[in-house]
């Protein structure tokens, strides 16, 4: 009903249109085509000028209506280091731009009032004036100058790639339909290697090259958000996997296309938090209204305001999926952020089929597993009156089956225990063996013994003087576990470490 009541008005006003041409008509055949035609110069030309008025009032208006809203006015100038030199560039443009504008739209309106046809009144042609050529040549042309100049010194310091010296964390950014894909380095702080023939949907998504070291402990961010901590340099890998994508951070002033098989690049710093460019939008008029139409009591659009990171490419039609949140915190709880994630690797690959190094022993695991003891014995000397924390298990020291002797592979974890016996020059430990209840108790008391024997022994060839070390074979006396399980005999058949003086 209502597209026929539109259609019946639009019928109405066309005919009434053609009503008044032919009233107009008439009126010109009583008046005179010449007297006629007068009065539509005078008309079009008044009109003009009536247009250049309320068009340059509708420009300064709106332009002051929206300042709060649009990027580079208001409180959105840039939130990185680097974006404020393109905030500059982009006002000196907007103000030489401007004044041409200006003065373009005033005189081709002003002219088309005073220059209308009037009776009596000749054109004068000029065919040639040299001034004239001077001005509007020599003057854009010093304009342009100005600002091409001005644009490759921003280019140029924006666009350059990090200095080896600089301090500065790199992350990757992969586009596909209709997704990012973050990934961040792990604790080496060096992103592993990629290669799009290891892409599998299903246990490799990024073609991460699990032979690579560095790719052990890289984190892929899969949640909608991901986090960047202020004031740091941060260099962004940027690629993509089927079609051509965007890169498009609008506060920080980052924008780079993410092509497949060409990758580039974008470094910047952000310099303000997330918490701190709300505290920006507060107060603002356009600002306070609900972030919800349908929830006026629930928060305001300064508070919920997040920054974005977008797809600038029309990619398909899930484009506007490819929108993520950026969270930029302080250091503390962008460690806090990072701590909590997992590798990708060690959590979903490790030990599967998909692992190429199924059965071996990782550094990036030795490494864990070192962070962990040297938590341990911290916590355990930091809380002195506290006893329960000065049993350590060590849990990676392994025998040969019914034998006292070390497996190679438990080195690392008793140099681990070496070398906070060498900081800690007062420290006396004793080394506890455990066995579980199968078989004869005294032959278990005697391997159990034996083996914390031969801990001690590989520790005083390490250096450790035999005075600091005790060994004491506990066999199954003290199960931590039940011994009817395989599991819990397991974990019966220990290795302990107890820190028997705290003077530190």
């Amino acid at each position: 009903m209502t597209a026929l009541v539109i259609f019946l008005i639009i019928v109405l006003v066309v005919v009434i249109l053609l009503q008044i041409s032919k009233v107009s008509d008439l009126a010109s055949k009583i008046r005179g085509e010449e007297e006629a035609e007068q009065q539509k110069n005078d008309r079009t030309a008044l009109y003009c000028l009536l247009f250049l008025i309320g068009f340059m009032i509708y420009c300064v208006y709106t332009g002051w209506l929206y300042k709060d809203i649009v990027l580079w006015y208001g409180p959105h100038t840039s939130a990185s280091a680097h974006g404020g030199s393109i905030d500059s560039l982009f006002n000196i443009t907007a103000f030489w731009t401007g004044i041409v504008f200006v003065i373009t739209h005033i005189l081709l309106f002003w002219f088309a009032y005073k220059y209308r046809n009037k009776k009596g009144v000749n054109q004068e042609y000029i065919t040639h004036n040299n001034t004239i050529e001077y001005i509007w040549t020599g003057v854009p042309a010093l304009v342009l100058v100005f600002l091409v100049a001005k644009g490759l010194t921003v280019w140029n310091d924006v666009m350059g790639d990090v200095d080896p010296e600089d301090e500065y964390m790199e992350i990757e950014a992969i586009g596909s339909q209709f997704q990012w894909e973050i990934r961040y380095p792990g604790p080496d702080g060096k992103l592993g290697t990629r290669n799009y023939k290891l892409i599998d949907p299903a246990t490799n998504p990024l073609g991460l090259d699990f032979t690579d070291e560095k790719s052990h402990d890289d984190l892929f961010i899969r949640s909608t958000e991901f986090f960047l901590p202020v004031d740091k340099q941060v260099r962004v890998r940027i690629t993509a996997k089927d079609v051509l994508h965007n890169f498009y951070l609008p506060h920080h002033r980052v924008k780079m296309d993410a092509i497949p098989g060409l990758p580039t690049y974008f470094k910047f710093t952000p310099a303000i938090t997330t918490a701190d460019y709300r505290k920006r939008l507060k107060g603002h008029p356009d600002w306070m209204g609900p972030a919800v139409e349908d929830e006026p009591d629930g928060p305001k659009r300064w508070e919920a305001f997040e920054y974005e990171l977008a797809c600038a490419e029309l990619c398909g039609y899930g484009h506007y999926s490819m929108r993520r949140v950026l969270r930029v915190v302080e250091d503390k709880e962008y460690q806090q952020w990072l701590g909590s994630q997992k590798s990708y690797y060690l959590s979903e690959i490790r030990g599967t089929d998909a692992d190429p190094n199924k059965g071996g022993l990782l550094g990036v695991e030795v490494k864990e597993r070192s962070m962990k003891f040297l938590a341990d014995v911290e916590q355990a000397i930091s809380t002195p009156e506290d006893d329960t924390d000065n049993l350590i298990n060590l849990e990676h020291v392994f025998f040969e089956t019914g034998s006292a002797q070390l497996k190679d592979i438990s080195e690392y974890e008793l140099d681990n225990v070496a070398s906070v016996l060498n900081k800690y020059k007062n420290m006396i430990v004793e080394l506890g063996g455990h066995t579980d209840s199968t078989g004869n108790a005294d032959a278990n008391q005697a391997l159990s013994q034996s083996r914390a024997d031969n801990v001690r022994n590989y520790l005083i060839g390490k250096g450790i003087s035999n005075a600091r070390l005790q060994a004491v074979g506990y066999g199954p006396d003290r199960p931590v576990d039940t011994n009817d399980t395989d599991e819990g005999r397991q974990n019966n058949r220990r290795t302990e470490m107890r820190i028997l003086t705290n003077n530190i």
